[in-house]
């Protein structure tokens, strides 16, 4: 039948060929052209490749090449279900570690679960919930398969967004280095390189065995803000915009009785970053210290062995170590109630040389002061992975099996590198007389403050995951329609989790987020129980049943089923359904995680000592108007599990062998959604949210914003996915094909508490994010012998933007679309070679107003800051 005979080819495509763990080795046809049962994903029930039909999206590792996809990030930009990604930019200022994440459904990269080769891979210990995408070796895979049937029973419940399995090449032969440069038009800041070599030696079938390893290092240098004319500043009063610090170098003070102001405004706050305010003060644009992109590395080894113990058996031993390594720059450190006396020799208008303030008598001074004298606050984060799976997987009796031992480790930290200061010793300098905070300082201040300089390691993180599972499965019965399907299975697994402050080094420093930070460990004992049956009720219906229980030690369990029908209605459609539920324990970060106080990435003013921008009696209003406030976040003990249900609809037409449609429905409802109320929402809704606001205990500062993690509500989303592959007919020009992938969201609504009122945020950058209503990513590729081509397009919908609270400056951001060109030529010998153009038209990212991240002008959570970029890849086999 026709759709039999598409069905067969794309799968074989999609899943032929893996001996890692959870994929079997068998290919879905033999070189006699005999048709064997395979293993797909999402299914661990054996059989033919033409008898399935998941909702299942592949891009193969020649794709990445084309597009010019050097990270396992900017793949999963790729996937039109993937509504968001964290990367690289986020680490500046937000103390991420450098993880780069998915987040299929915009449901959060918590619910997004990331497989290789099948199976688990530890968490990022500074999340807790989401895999650092950084650890996949991208050079080293075959496709990326992402089932879009969230809630996994075979993978995993928790999987409420989606599963994506990162697929290794199955074995290698012979040798290959390849060496690629990226080169951005604009500067050469932001270029990226990468060397990879390859190896490997053996062919299973002669000889029984076949061993082969991936060495792989990317390197990215740091793009600065400002070397961007749309991210180079966040004050733009045209959109009513001005998300500058009221922290100066020259420093703004406010008196004892009552007079605010800074002894450098009258010469027009000359300097680095700064604007003038109407309030007599210096105000600091920090977009003129911070990055767009800071300085990463990966480096990645995956190795690889497969024996073949019989004609019907394997085992597999695979080892993964990556290491990740960030380093990022943010705005000399922010202090605040700085004291000043008139015996300093820098008091305004004393024999230090700084100017003199009418108004000012000699009483005290507080001061709010940058310390630019030391320089950016330089951040360095590393992250360290190694994953040690034993496998053997197989035919026993009639019965193929699949087993594995899994350790993994994650191990995160981060230092000072320069930059951070001792806050005591700083305003004691001040205090002492020995530092300016309004001018340049003497030779025995700079000395003083180099000497309160803080460098070394503040935070360490490790995770801990051992995991035993075992699955097997045959047809148990025959019924008119075809055989019956049968699987079983099992997994357990040890997961544990230790943060470790350096009290000493992080307490001295307010602006590293753990200054009050403890130590915090946590562990977990977690067994799941799952099964599948696959009943052919009719020649073209068959109904696929399968459930999880799974009991977590310290959280107890759930009992989870998932029921699905596939109906072949005629030759060329075909519909399929499916319903399960979902669950979601809380993660040892969740519960566990040390608490961290920040500064806000917005500006706020303070709903009680500044209402509405004008500072209450006594308060100083260098500190509590438009200014970053302390916010703090951590881990909740008292957290409850995360629970699901989704609905899924779908057909797959194809007209002719070389066309093929397919649409999919899909509905999702969580409830107990564990996360943070949003920091503009808690300062625009200050009568809702005042039991997060702690102020000291005379009521004249606010210490800090209490967000820790809590279940928020119920998240509902819906929408279709689509997909097109049109094969266009063999001609003397090429052969040509044409992808297309799309994902229209009908609705996104959220809640902030439970029983509380839905937020839509389809189209709307709601509280922290946009939902976008359309996304797609559409290729046409060429080849024609020795020479092929291909055109990308990837296109974002607009959306209403974060927006000020005054409607005169309402503004939309426009659509977003990108095309990447490329031409690859493998006609030398041994040689392939690839150049190309990324962002081919030079589009930058739209305007927009958010605060949500430290970048400005621009959000680069969805957005490339780098414009046209230039990349060639060269490879030589031996």
């Amino acid at each position: 039948m026709m759709i039999e005979r598409a069905l067969t080819r794309s799968l074989r495509l999609m899943f032929a060929g893996s001996l890692a763990v959870g994929m079997h080795a068998a290919l879905a046809q033999t070189e006699d052209g005999a048709i064997q049962r395979v293993e797909v994903t999402g299914s661990s029930i054996k059989r033919l490749a033409s008898e399935t039909a998941l909702p299942i999206t592949t891009i193969k590792a020649s794709d990445f090449e084309k597009q010019g996809l050097s990270t396992a990030a900017e793949v999963m930009n790729t996937i039109s279900m993937n509504q968001s990604s964290t990367g690289s930019s986020q680490s500046v200022g937000s103390g991420t570690g450098g993880i780069a994440t998915a987040d299929l459904r915009g449901l959060g990269s918590n619910k997004t679960l990331v497989l290789l080769n099948g199976r688990r891979i530890a968490s990022h210990p500074f999340n807790g919930s989401s895999v650092d995408l950084n650890i996949i070796p991208v050079s080293a895979l075959e496709r990326v398969e992402v089932l879009r049937d969230g809630a996994s029973a075979i993978y995993g419940t928790d999987a409420i967004g989606g599963v994506i399995n990162f697929i290794t090449k199955r074995s290698l032969t012979g040798a290959t280095v390849s060496v690629e440069r990226y080169q951005p038009q604009a500067s050469g800041a932001g270029g990226e390189s990468r060397l990879n070599l390859s190896g490997g030696y053996g062919d299973l079938d002669k000889d029984g065995y076949n061993l082969f390893g991936v060495v792989d290092l990317h390197k990215q240098t740091a793009l600065a803000a400002a070397d961007r004319d749309f991210s180079s500043t966040s004050v733009r009063p045209d959109k009513g915009i001005n998300n500058s610090s009221g922290t100066s170098q020259p420093g703004n003070f406010y008196s004892a009785n009552g007079i605010t102001g800074n002894p450098y405004y009258g010469s027009g706050c000359v300097g680095k970053g700064l604007i003038k305010n109407g309030n007599g003060t210096c105000r600091t644009d920090t977009t003129a210290y911070i990055q767009d992109i800071p300085k990463t590395q990966q480096e990645s080894f995956l190795g690889k062995a497969t024996f073949k113990l019989s004609d019907e058996n394997v085992a597999t031993v695979e080892y993964l170590h990556s290491r990740s390594t960030n380093q990022s720059s943010i705005a000399p450190s922010p202090l605040t109630g700085i004291t000043m006396t008139s015996a300093s020799p820098y008091y305004p208008g004393g024999s230090g040389g700084v100017p003199a303030v009418a108004g000012l008598t000699g009483e005290n001074l507080t001061i709010n002061w940058r310390t630019v004298a030391a320089g950016n606050r330089m951040g360095y984060d590393t992250s360290i992975s190694d994953r040690l799976v034993l496998a053997s997987e197989g035919l026993v009796a009639g019965w193929d099996y699949n087993v594995g031992l899994t350790y993994g480790v994650s191990k995160a930290s981060s230092a000072f590198i320069g930059g951070y200061t001792n806050d005591s010793l700083m305003k004691a300098g001040v205090l002492s007389g020995i530092l300016n905070p309004f001018g340049e300082q003497s030779a025995e201040g700079a000395a003083y403050i180099d000497n309160a300089q803080l460098r070394g390691e503040y935070l360490a993180a490790r995770m801990t995951s051992i995991g035993l599972d075992g699955k097997i499965s045959r047809e148990i019965y025959q019924l008119p329609a075809g055989g019956v399907g049968f699987a079983i299975g099992s997994e357990f697994r040890h997961d544990k989790a230790t943060y470790d402050v350096n009290t000493a080094l992080a307490s001295q420093a307010s602006s590293s987020g753990y200054a009050d930070a403890q130590d915090q460990a946590g562990q977990r004992n977690i067994a799941a129980l799952y099964s599948e049956l696959s009943v052919p009720l009719l020649k073209n219906l068959e109904l696929s049943a399968a459930a999880r229980y799974d009991h977590y030690n310290d959280v107890g369990g759930s009992f989870n089923p998932k029921i699905g029908l596939r109906w072949e209605a005629s030759k060329q459609l075909l519909f399929r359904t499916s319903y399960n539920t979902g669950f979601r324990a809380p993660t040892l970060y969740d519960l566990h995680g040390p608490a961290t106080s920040t500064f806000t990435s917005n500006a706020y003013d303070d709903p009680v000592l500044c209402p509405g921008g004008v500072a209450a009696a006594g308060a100083n209003p260098n500190v509590a108007c438009n200014q970053q406030q302390y916010i703090r976040s951590g881990g909740n003990p008292n957290l409850k599990p995360e629970k699901s249900k989704t609905f899924a609809l779908g057909a797959v037409f194809e007209p002719t062998n070389a066309v093929s449609v397919s649409l999919d429905y899909f509905n999702i409802k969580i409830r107990d959604k564990i996360g943070t109320v949003a920091e503009q929402t808690i300062f625009d809704n200050y009568e809702k949210y005042q039991s997060y606001f702690v102020y000291s205990a005379d009521g004249k500062t606010l210490q800090y914003v209490n967000a820790v993690l809590d279940n928020l509500g119920e998240v509902k989303t819906s929408g279709i996915d689509t997909s097109l592959r049109w094969k266009l007919p063999r001609s003397a020009y090429g052969n040509f094909v044409f992808q297309f992938d799309g994902t229209w969201v009908h609705s996104y609504k959220y809640q902030n508490e439970t029983g509380g009122e839905f937020v839509e945020n389809v189209g709307v950058y709601g509280d922290n994010a946009p939902v976008f209503r359309w996304k797609h990513n559409a290729t046409l590729t060429w080849k024609k012998g020795v020479w092929s081509a291909s055109l990308a397009n990837k296109f974002l919908s607009g959306y209403e933007d974060q927006n000020a609270v005054d409607e005169a400056y309402y503004h939309h951001v426009r659509a977003y679309s990108t095309y990447s060109l490329s031409g690859s030529y493998s006609g030398f010998k041994h040689t392939d070679l690839t150049v190309g153009i990324k962002n081919l038209f030079d589009s930058n990212p739209p305007y927009t107003n958010q605060g949500t991240t430290f970048q400005s002008g621009y959000d680069p959570r969805y957005t490339d800051p780098l414009g046209r970029t230039f990349y060639v890849k060269a490879s030589y086999k031996f």
